[in-house]
């Protein structure tokens, strides 16, 4: 196959930041994505409705006039969220989740949640609208292990939630261990998960092995080769409880590039061609439009999208800028590790 016709892709998960950053970033994405869940943690955090509303408008004002592209807003829950404001938001059409840090857990997240008692009378009014919940799905207690705060937060935070309001909607995002996709997929109602491009490639010794890789870093980490691998399953075989959230998440490189670096990969300008790349590997083109433009409209009551990219497989690798500038700084842009010849049409 050298041409693959897909509606045009959404991303569930997505990283803008705010000023000369996001006006840097942002056309990587509206270039190609007809909508993305925009995540809230800027510095102030996104807590209300008014916020919300002014940061769609700067996001707004930064987008190339010949782009169209709609960001789907999101509010960051902290233990003093106010109930009837989230409801007001997500009836007047503007919020689409809400989303759920746990204080601590990655980048300006300080504000998150400590003790999910004083956050449940906003949880109690999101199931019963049937607003989404986001979730950041790891621990933070320091005597758990980084490679398994996955794990441990499925075990003592997702079920015990899920049992105590089994009807609400939740997203555990950028899922990265086998125990996500088994949980995931063994979950009968209310409960997918996002999968990050990055994560279907790399794996923790990508980082760690020969030199810290910073550019590699991010959280949740990436675990071993064998979550990888389930990864890539529930990817690729078209199962309707997974779909695409990049997580791309620019940095400039001096704050990457230090002793106590930032965590986030920046995937926006290449997702697109790792994930024909990796679908390929796979033999599973032929799904994924599924991944990237049909299950996650689904999952969130939205229809798909009706116009169409086309994929094409070049004969020569296509070349990406290994960086690019922006406003605040040089990005550096997710390295695949592979050469691959997909490119968008156009």
């Amino acid at each position: 196959m050298t041409s693959l016709t897909i509606r045009r892709p959404d991303d569930w998960h997505l990283h803008l930041r705010d000023g000369a950053m996001l006006a840097g970033v942002l056309p990587y994405t509206s270039r190609h994505f007809a909508r993305a869940i925009i995540m809230p943690n800027l510095v102030p955090p996104v807590v209300t409705t008014v916020d919300a509303r002014a940061y769609r408008d700067r996001i707004l004002a930064a987008m190339p006039e010949s782009h169209s592209f709609e960001p789907l807003m999101t509010l960051y829950l902290t233990e003093g969220t106010s109930p009837d404001d989230v409801e007001e938001g997500a009836k007047s059409g503007l919020i689409t989740a809400v989303k759920l840090y746990p204080a601590g857990a990655t980048t300006n997240s300080q504000s998150g949640v400590r003790n999910f008692e004083n956050a449940m009378p906003v949880l109690e009014r999101m199931a019963r609208i049937g607003l989404p919940l986001c979730v950041h799905g790891e621990v933070t207690t320091p005597e758990v292990d980084i490679f398994d705060r996955e794990a441990v937060f499925i075990e003592t935070v997702l079920d015990p939630l899920r049992r105590r309001l089994p009807e609400l909607r939740i997203t555990m995002e950028h899922v990265t261990t086998k125990d996500g996709v088994d949980y995931i997929d063994q979950s009968e109602t209310n409960l997918a998960g996002s999968i990050t491009t990055h994560h279907l490639i790399i794996n923790r010794n990508n980082i760690l092995v020969g030199g810290i890789r910073p550019h590699y870093y991010c959280l949740p980490v990436a675990k071993r080769e064998y979550h990888r691998q389930a990864l890539r399953r529930a990817a690729t075989t078209g199962n309707p409880k997974f779909f695409l959230g990049t997580d791309s998440a620019p940095h400039v490189d001096p704050l990457k590039e230090c002793a106590c670096g930032c965590a986030g990969c920046f995937t926006s300008i290449n997702t697109l061609s790792c994930l024909a790349h990796v679908f390929e590997e796979e033999q599973a083109l032929d799904r994924l439009e599924a991944f990237a433009s049909l299950n996650g409209p689904a999952w969130y009551g939205l229809a798909p999208n009706a116009e169409k990219i086309t994929l094409v497989k070049r004969d020569a690798p296509v070349e990406f800028p290994t960086r690019v500038e922006t406003g605040d700084g040089p990005v550096t842009v997710f390295d695949p590790i592979f050469k691959s010849h997909w490119d968008v049409e156009g």
